[in-house]
């Protein structure tokens, strides 16, 4: 299987010398869980063109600090781009700004979340191949998805975010607006460089980053790409 990774966001400057991009967290994680896979990354944040959905078996879509709604080149391309992944169900995967683009894309709508940001960790109940849980998983986001895009079932939710995660009906998609990417020290880290910078107003100072250690998220999603 070729998964396609479409880099949406780079990690913080301040952050590069110690972390790797988001794309390489992603195939460093899934890489063990699904063996016969390669990753390849297109990154449409640095500019670099959207090829056809068929160019790869599947393709996953990562978190930004930017918004859907926010007037850069390469976000009406990927939203077209969606919709053609869509109609060819190819499988795909959304986190965070990915969740929030796909859903976009296909008839939902997203805006700044009005209970504000939610950083840290958060407790979801999910619900993914049958089984019901609760499970605490990183957040780092402000805006959320506000209206539920057609021919959807909710797979994961809170009480600050009913449409934590979505699974598509009509096409192999699956998306979450946490973070199953980050560890522990990222996320503190990626907290603590936002908020001392005031690179984003409104974020807390402050958020619980508990123990981040399994691999729960990951797993889902290597299972969803891997048709389990």
């Amino acid at each position: 299987m070729k998964i396609g990774i479409i880099e949406c966001g780079p990690v913080p400057a301040a952050l590069r010398n110690t972390y790797i991009s988001y794309p390489a967290m992603f195939s460093a994680q899934l890489a063990p869980l699904l063996p016969l896979a390669t990753f390849e990354t297109v990154s449409v944040v640095h500019g670099e063109a959207l090829p056809g959905p068929e160019a790869r078996d599947a393709w996953l879509l990562t978190g930004s600090r930017h918004g859907v709604y926010d007037d850069l080149p390469w976000i009406e391309p990927l939203k077209t781009f969606i919709r053609a992944v869509a109609a060819q169900r190819r499988p795909m995967v959304g986190v965070c700004f990915g969740h929030q683009i796909i859903a976009e894309a296909l008839g939902g709508r997203v805006q700044k979340a009005e209970i504000g940001w939610r950083v840290g960790l958060e407790t979801y109940a999910t619900r993914f191949n049958g089984a019901a849980q609760s499970v605490a998983m990183p957040a780092f986001h402000q805006d959320q998805i506000v209206v539920q895009p057609p021919g959807t079932e909710i797979v994961a939710q809170s009480d600050a975010c009913p449409y934590a995660g979505l699974s598509y009906t009509d096409a192999p998609i699956l998306s979450v607006q946490f973070h199953p990417e980050f560890n522990r020290p990222y996320l503190a880290d990626l907290i603590a460089c936002l908020s001392k910078q005031g690179a984003e107003p409104g974020l807390p100072p402050q958020a619980e980053t508990g123990d981040v250690a399994d691999d729960t998220g990951m797993r889902w999603i290597a299972d969803f790409l891997a048709g389990r």
